[in-house]
């Protein structure tokens, strides 16, 4: 019977990993992730010399129909993200459905680990017992009617940011719920630059504009 692993990988620091990601991933026959060079920095570390094969948000039917033959033959696959856990504002999710759509004595196996998500939640200081997690804002389409559900929210929101995006996406929460909001950010966890920030969205974007954003950033909306 096949197995489709999926495995959480560090968010940054590389000796965030289980013991347990590690054998999976010396184990089984092919490692799928987003990135070959990203990923094959992580697995050079220890010592894994598993083949590696793209897949992410781009990747074609033949592409998947290859990942499908594999584990049809009885391969064993493992599903890593360039960071985190696969599943989460990536393709994840995409290739758990079509596995279960089409193997039907697949296994699919969850090997637990790091999250820029719940990272974060774990340092914020705000009461997170209860919240919404939106991800990345769209751009344009749609994101007035996410800027909306972040309004009307009866719990802290969480949302996903990059450099390029967060000023202008805290301008718009400023906008829909006051400069004063509190709010938690999250930059670059778990690595060199690591940094975090607490204070009012006004105070937020004061301090960004006095520096060049970098990383990706993971916001909290109290």
């Amino acid at each position: 019977m096949a197995t489709l692993f999926i495995v959480a990988t560090p968010i940054g620091n590389l000796k965030d990993i289980s013991q347990r990601a590690i054998e999976i991933l010396g184990s089984v026959d092919l490692i799928l992730c987003e990135d070959t060079r990203t990923s094959k920095k992580l697995l050079d570390f220890y010592q894994i010399k598993t083949p590696l094969l793209s897949y992410h948000q781009h990747s074609d039917l033949k592409k998947i129909n290859v990942i499908l033959k594999q584990l049809n033959e009885g391969k064993n696959v493992a599903l890593i993200s360039d960071a985190g856990t696969p599943g989460i504002c990536d393709p994840g999710g995409k290739l758990v459905e079509l596995v279960t759509q089409n193997i039907t004595d697949a296994q699919i196996i969850s090997i637990p680990g790091p999250s820029a998500l719940t990272a974060a939640i774990s340092i914020s200081g705000f009461d997170m017992q209860r919240f919404l997690f939106l991800g990345y804002l769209p751009k344009k389409k749609k994101r007035k009617k996410f800027l909306s559900i972040i309004e009307k929210s009866e719990f802290p929101v969480v949302i996903f940011e990059s450099k390029f995006q967060i000023i202008k996406t805290l301008q718009d929460l400023a906008n829909i719920l006051g400069d004063e909001n509190r709010i938690f950010i999250a930059r670059e966890l778990t690595k060199i630059f690591e940094e975090t920030f607490r204070g009012t969205i006004s105070q937020a974007i004061e301090y960004l504009e006095n520096k060049k954003p970098r990383g990706e950033y993971v916001v909290i909306i109290n």
